[in-house]
């Protein structure tokens, strides 16, 4: 599958989104335990895309869609749905899943900043999960525009995530709390080297700070969930 080409040349301090922190998806065999680690679960996807309204044709666009499982519950519903990733390994995973439904989404080999969505076709809702965390906040905020421009007036942004809600002198508590809680034994999960990783090498921030970047990229928030002191969810729209 091609790698996307938005046809821009990039400065030189334009962030390397093509190498990815965190963990190394690199390989078959690694796409193939993300998945497993990830918990796919297909009736979740379809509950989630129930409360987005996604529908025959809704135009979708699912940003780091990882093995494209969110997508493929799109399209298996009639959603024109396009999943974009930056791994070509996640892609093949997504496309052979695409494949055993008999749907063919639009897979996009591009990143939260350069998948520059048709502006004759804007989406009419646009989620992303478990992956902006990747990108420092500068580049959120870039990321959250390039999300808002791609929907439609009163479209929807669906934010799922890695983002602290409780008050930065508890990170300490809150965050030994999380890793020994969630680390799996190796080959049932996520360990928890990854989480402890993951805190260590990739950028969650405060829900203060995401809130911020939504509205300063467009978004009005519509609801906020939060999940527990380390996930929250947000379902957002652009103005009409």
């Amino acid at each position: 599958m091609p790698r996307y080409d938005t046809r821009r040349p990039r400065p030189a301090w334009w962030f390397p989104e093509y190498a990815p922190v965190g963990v190394d998806l690199g390989s078959p065999d690694a796409v193939a335990a993300y998945d497993r680690n990830q918990g796919t679960d297909p009736a979740a996807d379809d509950a989630l895309l129930d409360r987005l309204g996604v529908t025959e044709g809704t135009r979708l666009v699912d940003l780091a869609c990882g093995t494209g499982s969110l997508v493929v519950q799109a399209a298996r519903r009639g959603a024109e749905a396009h999943g974009v990733d930056v791994s070509a390994e996640m892609l093949k995973y997504a496309q052979a899943r695409a494949e055993r439904f008999e749907v063919e989404p639009h897979w996009h080999q591009a990143g939260f900043l350069d998948y520059a969505h048709p502006h004759d076709a804007p989406a009419d809702v646009v989620t992303t999960g478990s992956a902006l965390h990747q990108l420092p906040d500068f580049w959120k905020q870039q990321a959250l525009r390039n999300a808002a421009a791609m929907l439609r007036p009163g479209g929807t942004f669906h934010l799922r995530d890695v983002i602290f809600s409780f008050p930065p002198d508890a990170a300490d508590i809150h965050l030994r709390h999380w890793i020994e809680s969630a680390g799996r034994a190796e080959g049932e999960g996520f360990t928890r080297a990854d989480f402890e990783a993951h805190v260590r090498e990739e950028f969650s921030t405060y829900t203060w700070i995401m809130e911020g970047l939504l509205e300063r990229a467009g978004f009005e928030i519509v609801t906020h969930d939060p999940i527990s002191p380390t996930h929250a969810e947000y379902l957002c729209r652009v103005a009409k």
